[in-house]
């Protein structure tokens, strides 16, 4: 069964529960995949690995807006943004803890023996395909930067 389809099963398993939080997720993450499918020139049908790229980018969002919410002092839209999160961390693989990151980052700097922030390139390119889809990106980028500036 594909990812697309497995959410479309769970959606209709929360319509019947009337899980309002988790059927207002999964509705918006599958037009969010719709939209991508009709994206550019030509209709084209996702991978599994390009729905996990979009379920990313909605997670992303969530968890950008939580924290923008959290500032402004929107507590009740904070926790709302979180909880529809959670939905989707479900559909997410595991993510890396930071002591599995620092390793990841230490293990990539030592293969392409960057010493400073020039090396920075090289290591991010030999990280990337190591923690993609389970990490955030911008906390890679932070922990490379800090580790080459020692």
């Amino acid at each position: 069964m594909t990812s697309k389809q497995t959410l479309r099963d769970d959606l209709t398993a929360a319509l019947r529960a009337r899980d309002q939080v988790r059927t207002g997720t999964l509705r918006m993450t599958i037009a969010a995949i719709t939209n991508a499918e009709v994206a550019g020139k030509e209709h084209k049908e996702l991978t599994d690995a390009d729905v996990q790229q979009v379920i990313t980018k909605e997670a992303k969002k969530r968890r950008e807006a939580a924290e923008a919410y959290d500032a402004a002092g929107r507590d009740e839209l904070a926790a709302n943004e979180r909880a529809e999160l959670a939905v989707l961390e479900e559909y997410l693989p595991k993510q890396l803890t930071d002591d599995e990151l620092q390793t990841i980052v230490r293990d990539a700097i030592a293969q392409t023996g960057a010493d400073s922030m020039a090396g920075m390139g090289a290591v991010m390119k030999v990280v990337q395909p190591q923690i993609a889809g389970r990490a955030d990106g911008g906390k890679v980028a932070a922990l490379v930067k800090q580790a080459l500036a020692h």
